[in-house]
């Protein structure tokens, strides 16, 4: 099988990057080692930006995006029982942001890609990257159990942090810059109408809150919970007084509750894997980069990968000008930063440390009430929590 973009995995990436090359006319082929099924399900991000919501649009995967997303034109910070409005068209110029889920997002573009576009694989599996450094890739993969190869001119590796596409990078060219966090967040869905029509984020003593929603039935909250946390050691009561606690504000505020359909723990931990290519192995998304999801940035970061490589291609193609290639890893990794630097802004703020002290607390309540009181501060807040420009 020969094909010239070979694409490892079919998350939002790397069927966002399937169709862009698709409307340029670049011919492209998705591995994906899970079933149809398990990708349209798996419970991931909910936040776009305003980049990404524009570039869905643009590549004609934004009509049902418009007309179930939820627009969303700030959030909501609390602490220390007060609220504050962070407006986002007011400070940004206009930008905001859109509550669609990835399960929705994948759902889409799986549907464009088995219509119009080229070969989507289920349940094959990517075993290996080979000759990145040369003119000719190619993936080997196992698909209904036999073994194959996909040449390729450029090979993308859209396939997670615990994918093959990374091992391909030599060791001895690589840097890598990880943290953990020593806690996590339990993550509930509830068949429940969310109880504020906005994103609240809350910074308690007793730890990090989120409210956020799914759908106008379906909410999705979040407490910090310590490090290796089992979801099933908290009950269902436990949870929901836990979250009111935490919301609790000075005014007649309420959080309503409902059947909890779901329980999972997410781990904390911020990630980047340098350089972002070699050769003609292109790492995008979770496989190069990892931010801890208080600052919604996991799923627009990897779709700022696949538009930078889609244009730098079909720039190349074009004119024979081969600068977007080569910058590629230079490029992502400037909005990579700025991503992590945002994100562990937003979780050092917002959560309290294990070991944190009084003195943290008020340096915590500091950093909040500078927001609040000073609009350099929320700007730089919205700018961020709205994206960082693709272009």
């Amino acid at each position: 099988m020969r094909t010239t973009v070979g694409i490892i995995g079919a998350g939002p990436a790397g069927l966002l990057l399937a169709r862009l090359l698709h409307n340029a006319g670049i011919d492209s082929v998705v591995l994906e080692s899970r079933d149809r099924a398990y990708v349209e399900h798996r419970q991931r991000a909910g936040i776009l930006e305003q980049g990404t919501v524009d570039v869905l649009r643009e590549a004609g995967a934004g009509e049902r995006m418009d007309r179930e997303g939820l627009p969303h034109d700030g959030i909501e910070l609390r602490f220390d029982r007060r609220r504050h409005r962070v407006d986002f068209p007011a400070l940004t110029g206009g930008r905001s942001v859109m509550v669609y889920a990835q399960t929705e997002v994948c759902k889409d573009l799986i549907a464009l890609q088995l219509k119009e576009g080229g070969p989507l694989l289920f349940e094959a599996e990517a075993l290996a990257v080979e000759g990145a450094d040369t003119d000719s890739p190619r993936v080997r993969f196992r698909h209904e159990g036999r073994e194959d190869v996909l040449e390729c001119d450029y090979v993308v590796g859209c396939d997670g942090f615990w994918g093959v596409a990374r091992k391909a990078v030599p060791a001895e060219l690589a840097q890598v810059f990880a943290r953990t966090y020593p806690f996590g967040w339990l993550g509930i869905l509830a068949d429940v109408p969310p109880s504020h029509d906005e994103l609240v984020y809350a910074r308690h003593d007793r730890g990090f809150a989120l409210l956020s929603m799914r759908s106008p039935f379906v909410s999705r909250l979040y407490l910090q919970v310590p490090e290796g946390t089992d979801a099933q050691d908290w009950s269902d009561e436990e949870i929901w007084d836990e979250l009111e606690r935490r919301f609790e504000t000075d005014d007649d505020w309420r959080l309503e509750r409902g059947p909890i359909t779901q329980k999972s723990v997410t781990p904390m931990r911020s990630f980047v894997h340098e350089p972002m290519r070699h050769g003609r192995l292109f790492l995008a998304g979770d496989a190069a980069h990892i931010v801890p999801p208080t600052g919604a940035k996991g799923l627009n970061l990897a779709v700022g990968d696949v538009v930078t490589f889609a244009r730098a291609l079909i720039e190349f193609r074009a004119t024979g000008d081969a600068t977007g290639l080569d910058s590629y890893s230079e490029t992502c990794l400037r909005r990579v930063w700025q991503a992590e630097r945002f994100s562990y802004a937003m979780t050092t703020m917002l959560h309290r440390a294990p070991d944190a002290t009084p003195f943290d607390d008020r340096i915590q309540l500091a950093r909040l009430d500078r927001i609040t009181t000073a609009r350099s501060a929320e700007t730089d807040l919205a700018e961020g929590y709205t994206g960082f420009p693709l272009d």
